[in-house]
């Protein structure tokens, strides 16, 4: 009851001395409750009544103290809400009576409410909550919204459970062992991706302020900066469209990168930029006028999204596709220079923030003139295998079988191929083509930042392997995919993860020496982590309950017809 004697209420204290001053505790607590009771003269001839019907009074005054309590709070959210003049002034004052009973059970929510109300909150009560962590944690999400603003370090307390939660959801997806064809990383569109908990909840506390979208934005170079991971820069563009959803109109104008990040998001959603969007992707970056430079870091993290590098990259693949069908060059397409330079600007985010030097990266020549044409001869090759297959040519040119010098030394020093060489990768496999797959996958384990083994590429890639199963009863193909490959890096916990994902969808169809083999090689080395222990001993314990099928044996047809001889042909 502390803080009853501050408003002129007589509470705990005064009635500890009235009883113990007393020669009378009946007739004193007669006392105390007949001036401290509802001084409604017409109401006291009806407390005998309740008497009669056997309701405490401590009922009837803590219903009547429920009631009050309601309406008290409705009213002054009405009045917060309407136009009269000076209704803050009012509330402050109001607050200023009430809050010294703050630390009252029954009071408490009354005190939250008219805080809640003011637009403002006087510094010296917001201290009070800040010192106190019992009220802190009761406080409305506007009150601690004002709490925020001015104690940085405390907002970041709040946030940082929240970013590590969601990079392990992003991870939990990404070595998720579920049916891979219907969970696939990639598939989910970004207005579902940003319902989830940990966006919904950031997007709650930061409301409208700014100053609170600034600070979250903060946290997310800082991290991207100090991890090089790629999901806080899906994060950054979930936030900012998750406030889209809900017309947060106060921090989406005012956050230059919010039409780039929309028209973005539309491309990711169709799963392609069409050459419309690309126009006016591009016109949003050659909108940045000089002495605006920063906001290109802010555009190269959201580019560097996974989703918008997976949606940039698979839209270049299926642009050079179209390039042989109209018998054009990379060069002499404006469209595909607006990729790359989308694509160029994402790839290089981690380099642009940690150098602070903002400025758009210059496309190379070699990418333009010996890269990409070296990219369209082998689609080119894989269209050439086709009609030779066709026209019962049965032979394949050594040609085939090999990558172009330049492509191979390109993708080892510059990020740009190396990604498009992966998406060519996924590519061909998702066309079910495995003569480019066993020509290209060898070639790809060394490469510029060992994307090969980035779960961006792994994921998806993994997946699409998982719906060709029945080819890894070959042995050839077994060695193209773990021996050629996967195997190259093993060492790395996220391959050995991956390998194990695989190994868990096709083990029965594996040739029984090469899944001896395979058990062998991913087997937990010391330096993995439990979760990859877990993870071999679940794939071990599944490979070992598994029986096989039976093998349906012809039954014999009894009939005398079988000795018939079969006519002769025509």
């Amino acid at each position: 009851m502390a803080g009853f004697e501050e408003v002129g209420i007589a509470g705990s204290v005064h009635l500890r001395e009235a009883l113990t001053n007393c020669t009378d505790p009946l007739q004193a607590i007669e006392d105390f409750q007949s001036e401290n009771g509802i001084l409604l003269p017409t109401l006291q001839p009806a407390l005998p009544l309740l008497d009669l019907h056997m309701i405490q009074r401590f009922a009837f005054h803590h219903s009547i103290m429920e009631e009050l309590r309601e309406k008290l709070m409705s009213r002054a959210q009405e009045l917060a809400k309407s136009d009269t003049k000076g209704r803050f002034k009012t509330i402050e004052d109001l607050l200023s009576k009430c809050f010294p009973l703050i630390r009252v059970k029954s009071i408490q929510p009354v005190v939250m409410s008219v805080m809640k109300c003011l637009p403002k909150i006087p510094e010296k009560y917001l201290t009070v909550l800040v010192e106190d962590r019992s009220l802190y944690d009761v406080a409305s999400i506007e009150v601690k919204q004002q709490i925020w603003q001015r104690n940085p370090s405390l907002f970041g307390d709040e946030v940082s459970p929240l970013l590590t939660d969601y990079i392990k959801n992003k991870e939990s997806v990404l070595f998720g062992s579920e049916a891979v064809n219907s969970q696939m990383f990639f598939l989910v569109s970004p207005k579902m991706r940003r319902q989830g908990h940990v966006v919904q909840k950031l997007t709650g506390m930061v409301g409208k302020s700014v100053k609170l979208f600034d600070m979250v934005l903060q946290f997310l170079r800082t991290l991207f900066l100090s991890t090089r991971n790629m999901h806080y820069c899906t994060l950054r563009a979930e936030l900012l469209m998750s406030l889209h959803d809900l017309e947060i109109h106060e921090i989406c104008t005012e956050d230059p990168c919010h039409k780039f990040t929309w028209t973005l998001d539309a491309c990711v959603r169709d799963k392609q930029v069409d050459d419309k969007k690309a126009k006016e992707l591009q016109g949003f970056l050659d909108g940045v006028r000089r002495g605006q430079e920063q906001v290109l870091g802010d555009l190269s993290m959201i580019l560097c999204d996974p989703f918008a590098v997976h949606t940039l990259a698979t839209s270049v693949i299926r642009h050079m596709t179209s390039l042989i069908n109209q018998d054009k060059l990379p060069r002499d397409s404006p469209d595909l220079t607006s990729l790359l330079r989308m694509l160029s600007l994402g790839l290089g985010a981690w380099d642009m923030l940690d150098s602070q030097r903002f400025r758009e990266p210059k496309l190379e020549n070699d990418l333009i003139l010996k890269f990409l044409p070296a990219l369209l001869s082998l689609l080119v090759d894989d269209q050439m295998r086709i009609v030779n297959r066709r026209l019962n040519d049965t032979g394949d040119d050594s040609d085939l079988k090999t990558l172009p010098a330049f492509l191979l030394k390109y993708i080892r020093r510059n990020k740009i191929g190396a990604t498009l060489i992966l998406y060519y990768v996924l590519h061909v496999t998702s066309k079910r083509n495995k003569d480019a797959l066993a020509r290209a996958l060898p070639n790809i384990v060394k490469m510029e930042g060992d994307l090969s083994f980035n779960d961006i590429f792994l994921h998806p890639f993994v997946a699409q392997l998982s719906v060709l199963i029945d080819d890894f009863s070959s042995d050839s193909f077994c060695e193209i995919i773990f021996d050629g490959f996967l195997l190259h890096g093993v060492s790395r916990e996220n391959v050995a993860r991956h390998s194990l994902r695989l190994m868990e969808f096709v083990f029965h169809k594996l040739p029984a020496a090469k899944l001896s083999k395979l058990q062998n090689a991913l087997e937990p080395k010391p330096e993995h982590s439990q979760a990859v222990r877990d993870l071999y001993s679940s794939v071990m314990e599944k490979i070992n309950s598994h029986t096989p099928s039976p093998i349906k044996v012809p039954e014999p047809i009894d009939s005398p017809l079988m000795s018939v001889p079969t006519p002769a042909p025509l």
